[in-house]
């Protein structure tokens, strides 16, 4: 399966931003997608995810700021960036997982995204 993040870009502190992640592939079903972010000496950290089913998760850094949502019948995730701050600036990464076509069955996947920058001036 492969994952097509596109939206990041430079936005002055307080400005917004939409990530797009389309998924492409023998898919079934995809049961989970989310966003992860890395900024520069730091670890990559769980910004927010969502389910099949539309529960979300999001980090505490980030909620009430930034809303994650899904189209199941595109197979694309959506983070709305809004409010955003310095220390939001970071590679945006999309993940997802669920189950492709393989042969006569199915079979687990779970794939990233290339990434995309996001960065915030103050």
């Amino acid at each position: 399966v492969q994952l097509q993040a596109s939206g990041g870009g430079l936005v002055q502190a307080g400005g917004s931003l939409r990530l797009s992640c389309a998924a492409s592939g023998s898919i079934f079903r995809v049961n989970y997608m989310g966003w992860y972010r890395q900024a520069p000496g730091k670890q990559r950290e769980l910004v927010a995810a969502i389910t099949s089913g539309g529960s979300t998760n999001y980090s505490d850094s980030v909620k009430g700021r930034f809303t994650i949502s899904r189209d199941n019948a595109k197979n694309t995730v959506y983070l709305q960036m809004n409010s955003l701050k310095p220390e939001d600036t970071a590679v945006y990464y999309c993940n997802a997982g669920g189950t492709v076509v393989a042969g006569t069955g199915l079979r687990d996947f779970g794939s990233w995204g290339q990434g995309t920058q996001v960065t915030v001036s103050s």
